[in-house]
Parts: structure tokens; sequence; C-alpha cells
């Protein structure tokens, strides 16, 4: 295969043979080209592709697909600390990433956040070294453990009036079909798993979960995640081509966000005044 005359998709970095090769400079930024007419799409950690490749950052071809990029995760980030900040609580709170990949949204959510500290879970051995060399190369002040979620958040302990913040983006895999949209009950683990063991493990922690998800999504997976929250809402970010487009649903457990004027539009379970 002669890969400067491939097409650089989701296809060949998530689900070919580049899934785990690492890639090339020309070759991020001919996905980025190739997938969104854009050299600079895989922008992380504040940086676009040449300066964070020169520091010495280094994807995999399957985390260039998964990972958040700047625009989407400092969009999210702000949007968490909006909801963070109508809280009652004024202690520390802790973000969890149980599915950390690069890192890069629990980099931005704290980044957000005041005063918050983060732990981020990746079982997957060989993203965890990159994603480790990486954050250690730039000194970000992001802690990284070669975990499942469920084995990592076992020693985690957390005050009970602390509040704690999940984002949750497990691989999509086959739960992404680019016509039918995202099904969360296929991911891997559904969505839903992760949180009812969330919820298992934080009983008497106020609790928001943040899940990504697709502008196009299997409408009854939504109402079986949205049913586990006391209150809910979503937001679409209009970043990418119309259909193509990503967002996040915010959920909250025991305990009802204060929603600012304008920012959230759709919702369920009651609005705290």
């Amino acid at each position: 295969m002669n890969n400067r005359l491939s097409l650089y998709d989701r296809d060949l970095l998530l689900l070919g043979p580049k899934r785990n090769s690492i890639l090339e400079l020309w070759e991020v930024e001919r996905y980025g080209k190739d997938s969104y007419g854009d050299p600079e799409y895989v922008s992380i950690y504040g940086m676009r592709p040449a300066d964070w490749y020169a520091s010495g950052v280094r994807l995999l071809g399957r985390t260039a697909v998964e990972c958040t990029r700047d625009k989407l995760g400092c969009a999210i980030g702000k949007d968490v600390a909006a909801i963070v900040s109508t809280s009652p609580l004024t202690v520390p709170t802790l973000v969890v990433d149980p599915f950390v990949g690069s890192g890069n949204t629990l980099y931005w959510i704290l980044r957000h956040i005041a005063g918050s500290r983060g732990i981020g879970f990746e079982s997957d051995a060989r993203v965890f070294r990159l994603t480790r060399q990486n954050i250690a190369g730039l000194a970000l002040p992001v802690e990284i453990v070669n975990a499942d979620y469920r084995s990592g958040l076992s020693s985690v302990s957390v005050p009970p009036n602390e509040l704690v913040v999940t984002f949750i983006a497990p691989p999509w895999g086959n739960a992404l079909e680019m016509k039918s949209g995202l099904d969360l009950r296929r991911t891997s683990p559904p969505v839903t798993d992760i949180v009812d063991f969330l919820l298992c493990k934080f009983p008497h922690n106020p609790l928001l979960c943040v899940i990504q998800i697709y502008e196009i999504i299997l409408s009854d997976s939504m109402g079986e995640l949205r049913a586990r929250f006391d209150w809910s809402t979503e937001r679409i970010y209009d970043l990418n081509t119309p259909g193509q487009n990503h967002g996040i649903v915010l959920g909250t457990n025991r305990w009802v966000p204060r929603v600012l004027p304008g920012l959230f539009k759709k919702q369920n379970g009651p609005e705290a005044d």
C-alpha cells in the first residue's frame, strides 16, 4: 500500500493498518485534510500538529481519530466549568477520565475548573506509554494511570461532600454508523454500564457525568442514558460539517445545577433557582 496515495480517513487510522502505528507529521496533517479539509484538525494540548510534533508528542493512528481536538476540548471544558460553577459545594472537584487516551479533554477540563484535581485511566499499554511520554515532555498537570477504570477507581478515595466530574468517552468502534448515527449501547463498554458503575462507586457524592456524543444519535440509546440522571442536558458543537458534529450530554445525580441563561437549550428534570 502506498500510504501517500491512500485516503487518510477514520477507517484507515482507527480500523485499518494504521491503528497501532505511530503517525508521522505528514500523516496527521493528511488525516485532517482528507477527512475535514483542515491539516491542523488534530490540534491538541493547545498546539497545532507541527508544534506538538516538534515538541516530541506522538500519536497512534487510533488516538489521532479518537482524541478530542483543542476546539472541542476547550468548548467542553468551558461548558463543564459553567455547570460546576452553579454547584453549592466549595470544596475541590475531582475530575475523572475513565478512557483518557491522549488526555486532551482532561487537560482542558482541568484548565477551566480552578482548583480541581484530575486522574485518567488508560488500559491500553501502548497508548498509555505514549500519553505519559507526551504529558511528561510538556510538563502538563495531568495524572495518568495504566489501568482499566474499574480497577483503577478501586483505589480512589473521595470525601462524601466532594463533587465528582467524569468525562465518559469509551471507544466508539462500530457503535458509530455514519448514516444511522451513534448507538451508546454499542460502545465498548456501553455508556450506561459505565454510568451505573460510577453511581455505585460514588454513592454519597454529587456527580456530574459528561458523555461525548455525535450529532446523529439513536434516540433509544439516548433515552436509556438520560433516564439514569436526576437532571440532564445536551449540547452539539457546530465545529465540523452538518451531520458530523460532536457534542456532550451532561447528567447529574444528587444535585441539580442552576442552568445559566442561554447556555443550554435541551434539558429534562427540574431547573434550580
